[in-house]
C-alpha cells in the first residue's frame, strides 16, 4: 500500500535558516528474559489447567472434628476418603490427617475412662479396708 500524497517537504525558517537535525533514535529496549512464566493480573482467574480439583467438604469436617468430637471425625474421615476415592476430589490428607488424629484422641480417651473406672474401684476397695465403722 503505498501513500496516495507525496512527502510534505521541510519549511524554512523566517530568517532563512535550515532547521535543527531530528534528535538520535533511543537506545533499543532490552531483551527480555526467555521462559518466564507468565501470570494471571490481580483478581482474574487462572488460565484453563491450572485449576486444583475442589477439596472435600468431609475431610474438612473429619479434621475439624477429630479434635472436638474424636468419633466423628473417625467416621467422617472413613466417608471422605470413599469419596475422595471415587470422585476425584482433592483433600485425602486432610481426611488421613482427621482419621489419625482422631484415632489418637479416642484411645487417650479410652485410656482415660479405664483408669477412672481402675481408681475407682481401687479407692472403694480401699475404702473398706480402712473404715472406722462397727461392722
Amino acid at each position: 500500500m503505498t501513500d496516495p500524497q507525496p512527502p510534505v517537504p521541510p519549511v524554512p525558517s523566517p530568517d532563512g535558516a535550515t532547521p535543527p537535525p531530528a534528535p538520535p533514535a533511543p537506545p533499543a529496549a532490552p531483551a527480555a528474559p526467555a521462559a518466564q512464566p507468565t501470570y494471571p493480573a490481580y483478581g482474574q482467574p487462572p488460565a484453563a489447567g491450572y485449576y486444583a480439583p475442589p477439596t472435600n467438604t468431609l475431610a474438612i469436617l473429619a479434621l475439624v472434628l477429630a479434635f472436638v468430637i474424636a468419633p466423628g471425625g473417625i467416621i467422617c474421615g472413613h466417608i471422605a476418603l470413599s469419596q475422595i476415592k471415587r470422585t476425584g476430589e482433592g483433600g485425602r490428607g486432610l481426611a488421613v490427617a482427621g482419621l489419625i488424629i482422631g484415632y489418637v484422641f479416642t484411645g487417650i480417651f479410652v485410656l482415660y475412662i479405664i483408669g477412672v473406672i481402675i481408681f475407682a474401684v481401687w479407692m472403694a476397695s480401699m475404702g473398706a479396708a480402712y473404715s472406722t465403722y462397727p461392722y
